[in-house]
């Protein structure tokens, strides 16, 4: 019988940021996260990494590092999944529609290995990184 805690391997957080969607778009580039959300020390372009893609390193403030890469977008939606991630490489969605305000949804699909702590990370990291982008852009 297993000991670990059945658990989603999916997780999705939302928010309404109170600006338009061109305001918003700007800030949510994969080497741009640094400048909205405080639990990043820096976000920047890995040169010469893949020739196909772009791939963004985010170094946390606790010293923790992920390289990003950008798999697909276009306005309004960003496709990505973390390089050398230790789940089976997570894909990550953040998607935007304009109505005055933008609704920003980021969400990610983790492989069955990920157990509940790791998915509940994540749930937190989402939320506090979109909490911090609704501050910063209300400064704006």
């Amino acid at each position: 019988m297993s000991s670990s805690i059945p658990t989603s391997s999916s997780v999705t957080e939302s928010a309404v940021i109170q600006a338009p969607l061109s305001q918003v778009w700007h800030l949510i580039k994969l080497q741009d996260f640094h400048k909205f959300w405080t639990k990043l020390s820096k976000s920047e372009h890995v040169q010469g990494a893949s020739p196909e893609t772009d791939i963004v390193q985010w170094t946390f403030e606790d010293g923790t590092v992920l390289d990003v890469k950008l798999e697909e977008h276009s306005v309004g939606a960003l496709f990505v999944n973390t390089q050398g991630a230790f789940y089976d490489r997570p894909l990550h969605n953040l998607l935007c529609e304009k109505e005055g305000s933008t609704f920003v949804q980021w969400s990610a699909h983790f492989s069955s290995d990920a157990d509940a702590g790791v998915i509940e990370d994540a749930r937190f990291k989402r939320k506090e990184a979109l909490a911090d982008l609704a501050k910063v852009v209300v400064k704006q």
